[in-house]
């Protein structure tokens, strides 16, 4: 997965905006704090027919995010909650 590609950077942008540039994690609690990055729910390198899913992408902000990867990448106890919250529709690998 290229982040820094112009497909990623426009992908990453259209999520931000979907979200209204707020972190979701924080908005389930009732917070409002700002987006700053595009997350994969179900892991990019684990599942790459989902990488460019609208419904497997979610804005969450710094910290957030910090809270679904341990220090290796692995998804946490949290990220595995999201992602079992977000179950792939039926055709989703299509993607969009």
């Amino acid at each position: 997965m290229n982040y820094r590609s112009r497909k990623w950077k426009r992908k990453r942008e259209k999520i931000l905006k979907r979200d209204g540039y707020l972190c979701q994690y924080w908005k389930r609690f009732g917070k409002r704090q700002e987006a700053t990055t595009v997350h994969h729910i179900w892991p990019a390198a684990q599942y790459p027919e989902y990488i460019w899913c609208d419904w497997n992408l979610i804005s969450l902000s710094t910290d957030a995010h910090g809270r679904m990867h341990d220090a290796d990448g692995n998804l946490t106890e949290e990220g595995e909650r999201l992602r079992r919250r977000a179950a792939p529709p039926p055709g989703s690998e299509k993607g969009k």
